[in-house]
């Protein structure tokens, strides 16, 4: 096989260069197709599924909402676990699926498991969001004028931004960090309430049926119409200028009821004020110690060259359209894009140095400039093959995949050959003739080079570089072959047994603490720690604040 090969090669020099030319072609135009990232993602599908019921503790949640989750979605074709955590108000599952399952094949059978086999109490739907454990890849600050307030920062989040970025492709999920949410609240005095004989359901409901604008019938006006509308949405004043969004009339203005012909006003039996919701978290950057920040997470399935650029080009376009109030603007300090750059340049950088040094040491000990480039030319062309692999397959290239390649490996084959037909072309005349011999009388196998007919083509510098070729193909191909298996095979056993043997353990005794919420159900817990655990205890005993811990080995 080998043979026959070397023979077509040496025989057919003008279609093998024409193949390399191809070969060096289509290796360019996968390289500018291929996606290169930071690292690659680890995690198969996962998928989290969320239920929320204001008011309801985390066990009433546990028992009406995550369990009948976890049922209904233990049905769903594909799946290796779920975990589940249940918090006051919240239900949160998290699914699994197996490697191999196609991201929006795992969101469709967990969609469809959820419609035909939950149903939630008081109507509530659960959602669907697609965890990515790389899917982070852009951060950014809404920054203002002194006197704009965190809490209007915090609304040109929520109403412009996010629903902005949410129409670029490749974009998940935006998620806002810091800030105040602003809220309209009104502050009912119940001894008004008795007196005007009116009760708290009749607040809400003429709170929430004043809040709306409703549509009429038209009235003719000789040959016209015109349309009958009612405009009740309440009017903060901010529409045009969010700092001028404080204004309550409105609300105040809404009637509850009458007494003798006089109305009863929101106003009479409540205070209205602008406030915000109760806080759950701050964010901080640099010296900033209270700013509204926001994460935008892309879609596993999409990759960063696509998406990025498309965030940072919305991001430009609401800086300067007009889209943000005066003096707002939108700040980056994180952006994916930057690592991969970074990461891009690493892999050059090696790759280019790589292949530098091959060449500069093959020509300082061979001194044939011919035989250091022959070498020095088997990296790229190796690397535009696997490059050209990476994108049939639809893989991606990261520091990891490419910038681990060992340059020894791939010349390893190209140095031993080159070298030994360098020698042989160095030899004296008489043992170059005896090599020719040995290929005439078979000693390699059958001589290609000799047709029955007599005529040929192959000149004896053409025999001779058979010749050497053969005296080390198997040497060749078959020690590259067991080495690198060997390596992996090694590599492979020793990390799920000899490692996982000799790595000693540290068990931590877990006991509940009676003075901390939320621990009164942990008894007796033991939980296996890695020793650099017991060596940093000061530094890392926050990881089990709020228990009671003995460690021991």
């Amino acid at each position: 096989m080998l043979r026959s090969i070397l023979a077509f090669a040496l025989s057919r020099r003008p279609i093998i260069l024409l193949g390399l030319l191809v070969f060096i072609g289509g290796g360019l135009i996968a390289f500018k197709k291929l996606n290169i990232e930071a690292y690659p993602n680890p995690a198969p599908v996962i998928l989290e599924i969320t239920a929320q019921a204001a008011g309801l503790s985390a066990e009433e949640m546990e028992r009406y909402y995550t369990i009948p989750l976890e049922i209904g979605l233990y049905q769903t074709p594909g799946v290796v676990n779920i975990r589940s955590t249940s918090f006051y108000g919240l239900s949160f599952v998290r699914v699994t699926f197996e490697w191999g399952i196609d991201y929006y094949t795992a969101y469709t059978r967990a969609a469809l498991s959820l419609s035909q086999n939950v149903s939630l109490p008081n109507g509530v739907s659960p959602t669907i969001q697609g965890s990515s454990l790389v899917g982070e890849v852009y951060r950014y600050q809404i920054v203002g004028p002194p006197n704009f307030g965190l809490t209007n920062l915090r609304t040109v989040q929520d109403w412009i931004v996010t629903r902005r970025l949410f129409t670029v492709p490749g974009v998940v999920a935006v998620n806002s960090w810091g800030g105040t949410t602003k809220q309209f609240n009104v502050e009912v005095d119940l001894h008004k309430l008795d007196a005007y004989n009116v009760t708290l359901p009749q607040v809400i409901s003429a709170l929430g049926n004043a809040n709306i604008n409703v549509g009429g019938r038209e009235i003719a006006v000789g040959q016209q119409s015109v349309n009958i509308r009612g405009v009740g949405l309440f009017d903060s004043g901010g529409g045009s200028d969010l700092t001028q969004g404080f204004k309550v009339n409105d609300i105040e203005n809404v009637v509850l009821t009458q007494v003798d012909g006089v109305p009863v006003q929101v106003k009479d039996v409540a205070k209205v004020s602008v406030g915000f919701r109760p806080r759950l978290g701050i964010a901080g950057r640099d010296h900033d110690d209270d700013v509204a920040l926001a994460i935008v997470v892309m879609n596993r399935t999409f990759h960063t060259n696509d998406v990025v650029p498309r965030i940072k080009a919305e991001i430009d376009k609401m800086n300067s359209d007009g889209s943000l109030p005066p003096g707002v603007k939108l700040v980056s300090y994180y952006d994916r894009s930057t690592l991969v750059s970074v990461t891009t340049r690493t892999v050059l950088h090696n790759l280019i140095f790589g292949c530098l040094l091959v060449f500069l040491i093959q020509w300082i000990f061979l001194g044939d400039l011919r035989s250091a480039i022959t070498v020095g030319a088997n990296i790229p062309f190796a690397l535009f093959f696997s490059i050209t692999i990476l994108v049939l397959v639809g893989a991606d290239a990261n520091l990891l995949s490419v910038g681990a390649v060992d340059f020894g490996i791939i010349v390893d084959s190209a140095v031993i050959l080159v070298e030994n037909i360098f020698r042989n072309f160095q030899a004296r005349p008489e043992e170059r003739q005896q090599l020719l011999q040995q290929l005439a009388e078979g000693r390699f196998g059958a001589d290609p080079t000799r047709p029955a007919d007599g005529a040929s083509t192959w000149t004896d510098r053409l025999r001779m570089i058979l010749a050497s070729a053969l005296q080390v193909d198997r040497a060749i191909f078959f020690s590259a072959a067991v080495t690198v298996a060997a390596v992996l095979a090694w590599s492979s056993a020793s990390t799920r047994t000899v490692l996982t043997s000799e790595v000693p353990w540290v068990s931590v005794t877990v006991n509940a603490n009676p003075y901390v919420p939320g621990t009164s159900g942990v008894k007796n817990a033991d939980i296996e720690l890695p020793p650099w655990f017991s060596e940093s205890w000061p530094s890392a005993s926050w990881l089990l604040a709020g228990f009671d811990c003995s460690v021991h080995e």
